[in-house]
């Protein structure tokens, strides 16, 4: 295959039906070689749509009342025979339909979550609610797992291959979970919080244990899962910065023979892997949708030997990128027959719509005359936000994605704490402030974003300072009548900078606080969830628990041990260990428990914070004189005529001036950022002590003002 050769493929919107959730359509096998297959997709209203393509039109096959919301939708049959019989998790319900739309069955599994993740093989089910994953086998319960953070997918390696049930799980934790029976055989860490699992090649690959993941920061792997250890085969990082990956499909939409990856991503990109001579992925293909990908499948929908991908989006459009050509070749009487088709298509289209038109008018008019009675009720119509606030390790901001089932009017935010908010290419929202007094309202921040028009999805970036806590709130207003809006509420943490990693390198210089006192384990880790993002909010099974993490912005770590009346806190950076003594005792003392509080504060450590700061500080510094000297460069440039004369550094900058300045839009009030935190490190070291240097702090700022490592290091070791 020649990796240069474009894939020529057509965008088809088939049908709309209601929000969907992840993973949620599938594609019923077909009855022939490359005849055309069914659609079947669940969605929020709790209706299952099952059609094929008739004529480039959607022909229902059936379609169900509405109910629970649909979370998950498996096909599923006998082991080695066609899986086409089709089984939904609604709540705590899983219900199984024929081909033909009959039900067959209605399982309550008494869970006490609802559903979140589902798999079928065979006569067993797999299914997982957000902590608690349960294996049923022709519905008679068999197996049962707490895992230690939430579930986000489930798969069970071929049973037909390998004659033994190997269930694995997702987990928010960046761990892949491999159970045998109610035991946990083996953790493998992945690069990201996993957001979805698939079967290599739709089997397991040859040996029937290669399983891809996606992360919902965009990273994607293939892992061999044999029985005693995990192999890596390949991973790709997300260097693009697109969305977290939502579903993946493997088909062969190229017809070599070979199948190609379907990747479907939360912010509407539709990518297409293929593998070149050493089997890693290479991207051949990519797509823009407006809206997340919920569910994506390879296979022949719309005409008979013309393959597909098709795709289902958040507010449950159900869309296709097709092999067939749009301008196909032929006589005229084939020209003929296409436009007579089309021509058929766009009268009826017109005539739905002005039904529809019709119908609108007299609903609004309906609903005028309700308002107006002395028994009028007003009705507030109801819309579905999906969000998602999660914290970049690359550039130490928070992603704040919103999405609407309807076109955004404007979207209004409001935090009690001192943020940024960052630039996002991505945005095309018109975006502006409003003047707020901090000081009765704890208002700092108050920002609208004014959409344009059809605009359902908003990106938003946002950097905070540790140490400083609260809520940011987010008002989301569509474009519906009449006008209403639903506020989201987000945890700024104290140590919001603070991302879950697997591991601390335990040769660093660290500050210890311990704390003790009269508090259960619950209390201790309600604390620490209040405290650090990433943690999950179900206490620890057992008595004790550890979690590493890391400083995005800084690369200092923290250690965090704790169990019923004592915790222990180990970090790098002497702030960190400042803001959680400070964070705990007011916690500690609304809830009126004593607590006795120990540190060990490790000298060394301050300077190899600094030591961290530095390469940081001095890119800032540099890139700050760099912006300045650009319109001088730029007037002298002009006056002179040419660049000749200039040293080469100057002309380098000169060169670069676009990307210099981009780079130092991107990052506002970044130095001032770098200046806060070695001046609270410098405040820190000596509180720990119990002196007062706030007066020294102008004299700190002079000295950054020129900095240099070495006599910053020499003014921290002596203002003492």
């Amino acid at each position: 295959m020649e990796l240069g050769l474009a894939l020529a493929l057509a965008r088809v919107d088939y049908v709309q039906v209601g929000v969907t959730s992840q993973k949620t359509m599938r594609l019923l096998p077909a009855s022939g070689r490359r005849a055309t297959q069914k659609v079947v997709i669940g969605d929020h209203d709790g209706v299952i749509t099952c059609f094929g393509i008739k004529k480039g039109e959607a022909m229902p096959v059936f379609k169900t009342l509405p109910g629970q919301r649909i979370t998950r939708l498996e096909l599923g049959g006998a082991l080695n025979t066609p899986q086409e019989k089709i089984f939904l998790a609604a709540g705590s319900e899983v219900r199984g339909f024929t081909k033909r739309g009959k039900q067959f069955l209605s399982f309550e599994t008494n869970l006490t979550e609802n559903i979140k993740a589902m798999h079928i093989s065979g006569a067993d089910l797999f299914l997982c609610a957000s902590y608690i994953y349960n294996h049923y086998c022709d519905c008679k319960d068999q197996h049962y797992y707490l895992s230690g953070d939430k579930i986000n997918d489930i798969l069970c390696l071929p049973v037909e291959k390998l004659n033994c049930i190997t269930p694995i799980l997702a987990c928010q934790d960046r761990v892949l979970r491999v159970l045998q029976g109610s035991d946990l055989l083996y953790e493998v860490e992945v690069p990201g919080p996993p957001s979805v699992l698939a079967l290599n090649n739709g089997n397991g690959g040859d040996s029937g244990e290669e399983v891809l993941f996606g992360t919902s920061d965009g990273k994607l792997g293939l892992i061999q899962f044999s029985r005693s250890s995990p192999v890596h085969k390949w991973e790709i990082r997300n260097d693009k910065k697109r969305g977290g990956i939502l579903c993946i499909d493997t088909f062969d939409i190229v017809g070599d023979g070979v199948k190609e990856l379907l990747i479907g991503r939360d912010d509407g990109m539709l990518e297409v892997y293929n593998f070149d001579s050493t089997n890693d992925p290479v991207l051949r293909y990519d797509h823009a949708l407006s809206e997340s990908i919920t569910s994506i499948q390879g296979g022949c929908v719309g005409k008979d030997g013309y393959d597909e991908i098709l795709a289902s989006t958040y507010s449950g459009w159900v869309t296709g990128l097709t092999t067939e050509p749009v301008n196909r070749e032929g006589g005229s009487g084939e020209e003929l027959k296409i436009s007579q088709e089309m021509q058929n298509k766009i009268s009826s289209l017109r005539s739905e719509l002005e039904h529809l038109q019709i119908k609108v008018l007299q609903e609004r008019e309906k609903y005028q005359q309700s308002s107006r009675s002395s028994t009028a009720v007003s009705a507030v119509p109801a819309f579905s936000v999906n969000d998602k606030f999660t914290l970049n390790k690359d550039d130490s901001s928070y992603s704040l994605i919103l999405e609407v089932q309807t076109a955004i009017d404007n979207v209004l935010i409001q935090s009690d704490v001192p943020i940024d908010l960052l630039d996002v290419d991505k945005n095309s929202a018109v975006v502006s402030f409003s003047g707020c007094d901090s000081e009765p309202n704890s208002n700092f921040l108050l920002a609208t974003y004014r959409c344009q028009a059809n605009t359902t999805r908003l990106e938003l970036k946002i950097r905070s300072i540790e140490g400083q806590y609260g809520i940011l709130q987010a008002y989301v207003t569509p474009r519906i009548q009449p006008k209403t809006c639903q506020v989201r509420q987000y945890q700024i943490k104290p140590l919001s900078l603070h991302q879950r990693t697997h591991s601390v390198d335990h040769d660093r210089p660290m500050n210890t606080l311990t704390l003790k006192g009269q508090f259960s384990f619950t209390e201790i880790h309600s604390w620490v969830v209040f405290c650090l993002p990433e943690v999950p909010e179900k206490t620890p099974a057992g008595e004790c628990i550890t979690f590493y993490f890391q400083n995005t912005f800084l690369d200092t770590q923290l250690e965090s041990t704790y169990r019923k009346g004592e915790g222990f806190f180990k970090s790098d950076n002497i702030s960190t260990i400042s803001i959680l003594k400070d964070v705990l005792s007011k916690e500690a003392t609304k809830r009126k428990i004593n607590l006795n509080i120990s540190y060990d504060i490790n000298e060394i450590s301050v300077n190899h914070t600094l030591k961290l700061i530095h390469p940081k500080l001095e890119y800032q510094l540099l890139l700050a004189k760099k912006v300045q000297l650009i319109d001088a460069l730029k007037e002298l440039q002009v006056h002179e005529g040419n660049m000749d004369f200039l040293i080469p550094e100057y002309r380098c900058i000169l060169e670069e001036a676009d990307h210099l300045l981009e780079e130092y839009k991107k990052q506002p009030a970044h130095l001032e950022r770098l200046y806060g935190m070695i001046t609270d490190l410098f405040i820190d070291k000596f509180k720990f002590k119990g002196t007062n240097v706030k007066s020294k702090v102008p004299l700190l700022l002079e000295i950054l003002d020129s900095y240099d490592q070495n006599a910053l290091i020499t003014f921290f070791d002596a203002a003492a």
